[in-house]
């Protein structure tokens, strides 16, 4: 199935190779106005309530300049809100100037108030944190690199730091440096974090959609086939109705044209007969209650039906129980059948010659494995298997099945498998291939008697 580095990955139904799966695309528009004119107007309260403390308590600063360039960046958010709905998305560039003006703001007030000597310094990590959350890398760079520049800029030049009548307090240059390169430290780390939490969640919400929109797509299949079943039964006895009609219509018939108008009818109507004696001769398209259910031999030949011509390797089917159980039937349940094909799929990939899709059951439990004789699993690839978006599958060009693996398609089969109840594990076999393996409680799936 996998192995030495080329396994993984199932190119979900539905999906195309060519959609962009990219960082940048998941981060792509996610700051909304209300969002930031929020957060703008409570740091505007917090940088007044800070000068007006400092004023209280006898510090001498410039402060008619400080509430200047506060009053402007509160003009300017007003105008943000009151000209832009505040449902709409900021486009990256636009969002990234918005964060950028932020940063010279916050830059102008450490100037004129002892700049990396104030410890309000860190007021810097906000707009990079928020980018970090929000936008594309090549913006989240351009914001950090700006406020970056500005610490080292403020390490050089600013104003004194606040003192009262009095006070003479001196901040040795080595300190305003080193709060500088400490305040970039924070910068790169705080958004690191974020930027690395951001991505792994919006992935993840990214692929449980994908998820849902792959067993939304099985349900209505199996839905569609139940369709089929009761429309197969009930157009049964007006078919016959028609053409036994359309036989009395023939025999009486005044004219020869009349007959075969007749007969012409008769033919058609026994030709729907056939086809929908098709439907109802397959195991999906019996009764509901019969269709909602399989017996375990029914379910591994589907799974492996879809592949079982494929040139270069053989895959084959086993059922085994404990010694004098009768082999369960078990509920219809698409997640199981989409799971265990799309496993079957990418082990045809990656087999040498075989695949073994074997089913066990004992009075507890019912276990479905998929085995091939490949190269197994990488380390690496297994160490992280069944989480989205990791995979080494090769293109189209280099595989059985032609699909191209994206990294979703072992992380929406073992999402669809645990909704069921499973346990699901990938291991490598001995001496070589690899193991994909679900077991349930027999409770979970087990029909009920008829």
């Amino acid at each position: 199935m996998q192995g030495d580095g080329s396994r993984t990955g199932i190119a979900p139904d539905g999906i195309e190779p060519g959609d962009d799966w990219s960082e940048g695309a998941i981060h792509r528009g996610r700051l909304r106005v209300r969002t930031l004119v929020t957060l703008r107007w409570l740091v505007a309260a917090g940088e007044v309530t800070v000068l007006l403390l400092v004023m209280m308590m006898g510090f001498h600063a410039p402060y008619v300049l400080c509430f200047i360039i506060v009053g402007a960046a509160a003009w300017l958010n007003l105008l943000t809100g009151v000209a832009t709905p505040g449902q709409r998305v900021f486009g990256d560039r636009e969002a990234a100037v918005q964060l950028g003006i932020d940063i010279l703001q916050i830059s102008l007030l450490l100037f004129l108030t002892g700049g990396t000597s104030n410890p309000f310094l860190l007021m810097l990590i906000a707009p990079v944190t928020l980018a970090a959350a929000t936008l594309p890398l090549r913006q989240l760079l351009t914001l950090g690199v700006l406020a970056a520049a500005a610490s080292v800029i403020l390490a050089f030049f600013a104003l004194p730091l606040p003192q009262a009548t009095g006070m003479a307090v001196q901040i040795p240059q080595s300190f305003r440096i080193g709060a500088a390169l400490a305040n970039i430290a924070g910068v790169a780390l705080t958004a690191g974090y974020v930027r690395q939490a951001a991505v792994e969640s919006a992935r993840m919400a990214l692929a449980l959609d994908v998820t849902q929109a792959v067993l939304a797509r099985e349900q209505r299949l199996s839905a569609l086939g139940a369709l089929a079943a009761a429309a197969a039964h009930e157009l049964g006895t007006p078919l016959a109705t028609i053409s036994i009609v359309a036989k009395e219509l023939g025999r009486e018939a005044p004219t020869d044209a009349v007959r075969e108008d007749a007969e012409l009818l008769v033919s058609q109507a026994e030709r729907c007969r056939e086809i929908l004696h098709r439907l109802t001769a397959t195991p999906d398209a019996a009764a509901d209650q019969v269709h909602e259910r399989l017996s375990l031999r029914q379910l591994v030949q589907e799974v492996i039906e879809p592949h079982a011509g494929v040139k270069g390797v053989r895959v084959e089917a086993i059922v085994t129980g404990a010694k004098g159980m009768r082999t369960p039937d078990i509920r219809r349940m698409p997640e199981i059948t989409h799971a265990f094909t799309s496993f079957v799929e990418n082990a045809v990939d990656f087999a040498a010659s075989e695949i073994l899709v074997s089913a066990r059951f004992d009075a507890d439990t019912i276990s479905m494995e998929v085995r091939d004789d490949g190269p197994g699993f990488s380390a690496d690839v297994l160490a992280k298997l069944g989480e989205p978006y990791v995979t080494t599958r090769p293109g189209a060009e280099g595989s059985r099945t032609g699909h191209i693996g994206m990294g979703l398609g072992f992380f929406i089969a073992k999402t669809l498998l645990e909704r069921t109840g499973a346990v699901v594990t990938f291991q490598n076999g001995r001496p070589h291939g690899a193991v994909v393996a679900a077991r349930w409680p027999r409770s979970k799936i087990e029909a009920g008697a008829l």
